[in-house]
């Protein structure tokens, strides 16, 4: 009776004033120091507002995963049934219980979310420093990127009730810190060059201009890429588009008029906007990254119907600057495209655990209704997205994420080798999945003890595949460049993708889907070209060497076409 007493005069003492009981508080997230290039500026103004955002717990991600695999892998017998917009989410959407739990904690200091999601699992809402440092115990604070003035209000730490450890995921942006490059088009310093003649392909001999410019031609004859016109409408490919990089139609019609004679040179793609996006037909704001992407789906996926999705400054995911928007914006479509190309990144080290591991599950929804997701490894070597100083490897995100695959790029063509500047190495947040544990064991063992000590030996290694990424030419405010990086080489390989699907589709089977199991299978490796001459260098070594087998800097290889049909079953 005395103990209930108490908490009655708790209670009446607590709404007299208007305060919330204390509850048990818990770290959540922590980060070891500032990060590297950043500096402490000064203690953020408390009233400041800031708007943050919780991800609730999701309900039954393991189920999830374990579908997806089953669904994925091509010994399975539910190979190619893909899940439904409705059965994903019912298996990850945040139990009523978190949502009541949390929700019930944010009323008790005066505070109401909003909902972004479909599902219920992010929650946004907006407060003060002063009330952001009061309720998760957290101090934040200006900081200072050193090299570009970006200031950014973070905190090192944050805790939550203890209660809550099981239904709140985590709190964005907290720990997380923005990069300025990390969002940058994944590509060389391009330089000008004139426009090719007329070059279609007319047989499988690669043609000799190959070797100091590549085209559509080119990667038509190395890789047996057929010319004939896609047939099934419903099955698209994706662009993705950041940053203000427009994809221009005009530049589009120069392209094919000039490389692609075969083909109408009024083929054009869809745009759809997200964040407040848009895309300028000014040939002035033509973007080198989206023409290039769009140039080279359209270009070589004939006939695939190819969708830019510009994402615009809006962002609802924070630091993320559009990455989880652009897969809720999928997930909440009934029919995605099939394949989804992306040439951005950044270090994995940039943004916190809990953070990537919530897009990467993001990635696996996708790849469980059927939707192919590739992205550009990266440009620095092993040092990272963009080439940097370094002592120890530096791996890119999401390509350390084991639910999408990670293209790399090799240059030359008899024979090809790895690209110097292809990221790739082994991720230090995901361990290594089971369809890849083998391949990476053989090559830690070819490897012997070479960069030791500088990478994860127990993480999920990337890239997966690789295709040419050096001398493309495109098309940019009507001139010629020609460019390089593993930008080039995602959207070449997530056009051969795209035709796959094609010939499935009309044989009245499912898109590839989430590609990695099929890759890795003794089928789908055996599909690829091996590479396995030239390295990554970065950080003051000479980086991984391409070797038999998988590696991490060509993935499994460049893709054959005829090969990859009849692994496929067509």
């Amino acid at each position: 009776m005395v103990a209930t007493g108490f908490a009655i005069a708790s209670l009446f003492i607590a709404a007299a004033f208007g305060k919330p009981m204390a509850r048990s508080m818990k770290v959540h997230e922590t980060r070891e120091g500032v990060p590297s290039g950043f500096s402490v500026k000064a203690a953020a103004s408390p009233d400041q507002t800031l708007k943050l955002r919780i991800a609730l717990t999701q309900s039954n991600f393991p189920e999830l995963e374990s579908r997806l695999y089953d669904v994925s892998t091509p010994s399975s017998a539910n190979y190619g049934k893909h899940l439904s917009k409705a059965e994903v989410n019912e298996l990850v959407a945040p139990t009523q219980e978190s949502i009541d739990a949390v929700n019930a904690w944010l009323a008790e200091n005066d505070i109401t979310a909003t909902s972004t999601t479909s599902t219920g699992s992010w929650l946004s809402f907006e407060v003060p420093v002063s009330k952001a440092n009061e309720l998760f115990d957290a101090d934040f604070t200006v900081f200072t990127h050193d090299d570009s003035g970006m200031e950014a209000v973070r905190t090192l730490s944050y805790s939550i009730p203890a209660e809550l450890q099981d239904h709140l995921d985590l709190v964005h942006p907290t720990i997380t810190f923005p990069s300025p490059n990390s969002h940058l088009p994944v590509f060389a310093s391009p330089f000008k060059g004139d426009l090719a003649s007329n070059q279609t392909l007319t047989s499988r001999a690669v043609p000799s201009s190959c070797k100091s410019t590549i085209t559509p031609a080119c990667l038509q004859a190395l890789y047996g890429i057929p010319t004939t016109k896609a047939t099934q409408s419903s099955n698209k490919i994706a662009v993705s588009g950041f940053i203000e990089q427009f994809a221009n139609q005009a530049d589009l019609k120069t392209f094919l008029t000039k490389l692609r004679t075969d083909l109408s040179s009024s083929t054009t793609f869809t745009t759809q906007l997200l964040d407040g996006g848009s895309n300028s037909q000014s040939g002035s704001q033509a973007g080198v990254e989206a023409n290039l992407d769009v140039q080279y789906t359209v270009g070589v996926a004939t006939g695939v119907p190819t969708v830019f999705i510009s994402v615009g400054e809006n962002f609802q995911d924070g630091d993320l600057e559009g990455f989880l928007d652009i897969v809720n914006f999928l997930l909440d479509e009934d029919a995605p495209p099939a394949v989804m190309t992306t040439s951005y990144g950044q270090d994995e080290s940039t943004i916190s655990r809990n953070l990537a591991n919530t897009l990467c599950n993001a990635y696996a929804q996708l790849g469980a209704r059927g939707v192919s997701i590739l992205f550009a490894s990266g440009d620095g070597g092993v040092s990272g997205s963009q080439s940097q100083s370094c002592r120890t490897f530096v791996p890119t995100f999401p390509s350390g994420c084991p639910f999408m695959t990670s293209v790399g790029a090799v240059t030359g063509i008899s024979p090809e080798a790895a690209a110097s500047y292809s990221s790739g190495g082994f991720s230090n947040y995901f361990a290594a999945p089971s369809y890849q544990t083998a391949s990476i064991k053989t090559y830690l063992s070819a490897l012997g003890s070479t960069n030791s000590g500088k990478f994860n030996t127990t993480g999920r290694g990337f890239p997966d595949v690789s295709a040419q990424g050096s001398n493309f030419e495109i098309v940019v405010d009507g001139q010629a460049e020609l460019v390089d990086g593993t930008s080039c080489a995602s959207p070449s390989f997530a056009s051969v993708v795209g035709l796959l699907n094609d010939r499935l589709v009309a044989a009245g089977k499912s898109p590839m889907g989430f590609l990695n199991p099929f890759l890795y299978s003794s089928a789908g490796a055996a599909a690829l070209n091996d590479v396995t001459s030239g390295s990554n260098p970065g950080c003051s070594t000479n980086g991984f060497p391409a070797k038999a087998g998988w590696d991490p800097v060509t993935g499994l290889g460049t893709p054959n076409f005829a090969k990859l049909l009849s692994a496929v079953g067509l």
